[in-house]
């Protein structure tokens, strides 16, 4: 039995433009082609990225980079295959009798070579500063409004503990819990409780959707670099333990 079973429509939940594509690239492609509609709500446009070596001719300021990170959203969105795009704090991903709002990049800063931590300049409008149920009943509108039958978000540590994919997380949960909705978090490694999907076949259109992303990795054949110069084999397989 998989969790993809009796699944037509999916709702992944993101950090910052680029997430969707470096985490779940393979894994979106995969459902489309199997006939799953696949929506997307990104929590930030990604205004602190640090931007790769060369992608720009001058350094834009955080307005300017947002509007670039959404362009390269948009791209590698289509190239995917994903059916609609969504932000968190715009309806319908607004907790309904609320303004809208924009949630901003939170920054990090790197505990390990491997490890993320806060930034020591979070801003009070960052992601991380909202209030938990704000963002989790923001969740909530939006699974209300498209009635995915599977969610799909990071795990408890966000992956590689970036704060703002683990405040996702949490809201994550909430809001599928206030929702009584199914979903199943993003896992790097292989264990009893998780379904593994190997798509090395699905490496050229990942590697086209990051391409799309251009400021924030350089692809280099089957490998990408980041843009503090980490090098990475580009991610085909994922797994996904169900909660």
């Amino acid at each position: 039995m998989s969790i993809l079973d009796g699944v037509s429509r999916v709702l992944f939940v993101h950090a910052h433009p680029d997430d969707e594509t470096l985490a779940t690239g393979a894994l979106i492609s995969e459902m489309v082609d199997r006939g799953i509609r696949v929506h997307l709500v990104t929590a930030t446009r990604g205004e602190r990225g640090e931007i790769v070596a060369g992608a720009l001719a001058v350094e834009p300021d955080p307005e300017t980079l947002s509007q670039i990170r959404e362009s390269e959203l948009s791209a590698a969105s289509a190239i995917l295959g994903i059916s609609d795009r969504y932000w968190l704090g715009s309806t319908p991903a607004r907790a309904r009798g609320l303004a809208e709002r924009r949630y901003l990049d939170s920054g990090m800063a790197w505990i390990t070579p491997e490890l993320a931590g806060p930034s020591p300049d979070v801003t009070t409008d960052a992601l991380v500063s909202a209030q938990l149920d704000e963002v989790a009943n923001d969740l909530v509108a939006l699974i209300e409004d498209i009635r995915p039958t599977l969610v799909v978000g990071y795990d408890d540590a966000g992956g590689y503990g970036h704060p703002d994919h683990v405040h996702m997380h949490d809201a994550t949960e909430a809001a599928c819990r206030m929702t009584n909705t199914p979903w199943a978090e993003i896992v790097a490694e292989q264990g009893d409780d998780v379904e593994w999907f190997d798509l090395e076949h699905r490496l050229p259109i990942v590697a086209s959707a990051l391409r799309a992303h251009a400021t924030q990795v350089r692809v280099d054949g089957d490998h990408i670099v980041h843009s503090g110069g980490q090098r990475q084999a580009i991610p085909t397989s994922i797994g996904l333990r169900a909660r």
